[in-house]
Formats: structure tokens, sequence, C-alpha cells
């Protein structure tokens, strides 16, 4: 490979294949400071090294570096532009877990399910395979169901096989190491269960006590359930924005016994909606979520 101001110089076969950083910024027209600028201050990338300690890129790193400079052409910090770039590192990584999932949740076969999801927790560690494999296979088994493309058996198989899979990563769990308790409740009119149970397991692996309460849990019973475990939190998550009031109602309520609170669901996306609830919004990836709770709550 060259260009007109040159031969592109790789390494012997002796030492790490891949382009120089004068050749990879001759190739993208991206200054060499600005490449080691991007990967000190954002990882994008974390390129690989010669034996003498020389920066050397491969294809797939050139790809990376394509993609910030682009993003940052269109207009985005360069902030906002990395993050893009780790998002599609992300789906590179994790796809043809999900794509084994959904192969086995269309065969209605739980043993693969369960097989995909700890192939991802052993070779991804449990966040990533909560939020980047379980969670997305979930959402495409519902986009499935909502355009015919699979039957509600399979995403009632796929339901309840998860939910399988997450109680038993909790019993293997070790013994809670931190005091105190965090209560997990859906909103009075949520029926939505399965990431309120993600998070609990990713805050069990945190050293957390958790609670689970499920699903349509009436306000009284949450403060009542808070008040009993004198609970250092509680989390509340809804999905149906016709079920938004009430989860609010009972955020309210809740506040009166001045533990700390948590919220989290499709019911609350947007900013609008989030106006005047009380407590802290978690967003909508799990292990930064219970990163967060910790924070807050140790």
């Amino acid at each position: 490979m060259s260009t007109a101001a040159g031969p592109l110089r790789r390494d012997s076969a002796s030492e790490v294949d891949g382009l120089t950083i004068q050749a990879t910024s001759q190739l993208l027209q991206v200054p060499a400071p600005t490449l080691r600028s991007w990967e000190r201050r954002y990882g994008i990338p974390v390129v690989s090294r010669s034996r003498g300690g020389h920066r050397r890129f491969t294809p797939e790193q050139l790809q990376d570096v394509r993609r910030m400079r682009d993003e940052i052409a269109r207009g985005r910090p360069a902030a906002e532009a990395a993050a893009i770039v780790r998002a599609h590192q992300t789906v590179s990584a994790s796809r043809p877990l999900v794509d084994e999932f959904l192969q086995a949740a269309h065969g209605l076969r739980p043993d693969g399910v369960c097989s995909a999801l700890d192939r991802a927790r052993d070779s991804l560690g449990l966040d990533r395979a909560v939020d980047e494999v379980l969670l997305p296979a979930m959402r495409e088994i519902g986009r499935w169901w909502e355009t015919g493309r699979c039957d509600v058996a399979h995403e009632h198989l796929a339901t309840t096989t998860v939910s399988g899979w997450l109680t038993r990563t909790v019993r293997r769990a070790p013994s809670p190491l931190r005091e105190g308790t965090i209560i997990l409740s859906c909103g009075p009119r949520d029926y939505h269960t399965l990431g309120l149970e993600s998070i609990g397991v990713l805050l069990n692996d945190r050293g957390w006590d958790c609670r689970l309460l499920g699903a349509r849990v009436p306000t009284q019973a949450l403060v009542t359930a808070i008040e009993a475990t004198s609970a250092t939190a509680a989390i509340m998550v809804s999905h149906l924005s016709v079920g938004r009031r009430a989860a609010v109602e009972a955020l309210r309520a809740a506040r009166l016994t001045r533990t700390r609170l948590f919220y989290a669901g499709d019911a609350f996306v947007s900013r609008q909606a989030r106006v005047g609830v009380p407590g802290d919004y978690l967003g909508d990836n799990l292990s930064q979520a219970a990163d967060l709770i910790t924070r807050e709550c140790s």
C-alpha cells in the first residue's frame, strides 16, 4: 500500500503488523499529534506496539480512527464521537452472541438461550453480558413480536428462560458484603420485571442485598417494604407511559421514608417526563446504573 507521499511502512514479520503513526496520518489525513491525543484522552484506538514501543495501527484500528474523524467532521464534539466509536466496537464484539441467543429463542430452545448467556458472561463479564447481549436480544425479540416475525410463545419462552438464568446467577453470587438493603419494584401499573431483575443481579454482584418485590407494586406495599427493611435505597422501574403518574406518586410517598430513591424505564426516557420526579434517573445502561447506585449509597 502506498500514497503519493511514498510507501506506507509496515513492521517486519518479527514485530507487530500494522501501519506506523506517520503512515496512518498520511492515509487518513489526520495529524499525528491528533492521533496521539485521541488515544490518550479517549482510548480511540488503543493501538498495538512494536518491540521498540512504536504505535502500529491494525485494519480494525484504522477503521476506528476513520469513524472518529468522520464523526468530528460532521460537527460532533470529540468526546461524543469517541462514544459513538466505542458503541460500534461493542456491537462488533457482542453481535455473534446476540445472534446465538436469538436463534435459540426462535427455535424455542431454552438450553441454547442459557448457553449464549453463559458464553457472554464468561467472555465479556457479567456487566457486558447483561448490557450488550441479554437486553439487546430481548429488545429484538420484542420488535419481532410487534411486527409479527415471531409468536408470543417465543417471547414468553425467552423471558422465562432469561429470568431463570438471572435467578441462578444471583444464587451463585457471594453473600452480600455491604451494609443495607436495596428494594426493587415495578410501578403500580407496570408488569415488566426483566430490567429490574437484571439490575438486581448487577447490584448483587457488587455486594448488595437486594429484595425484589416484582410487578405492579402498590404504593403502600413499597413504603412498607422500605420501612420494614430500613432500606438504604429503593429503585422503581416503569415502562408504560400510562403508568407513569402512578409510579411518580409511589416515589413521592416513598420519599417520606427518607431512603435514597432511583428510577428508570421507558416512561421516563424524555427529559420532560422526569421533571418533578423524586430521586435519581438511572438511564438505560444497567452497569452504569449499578455503579451510580453503589457510589451514592456506599
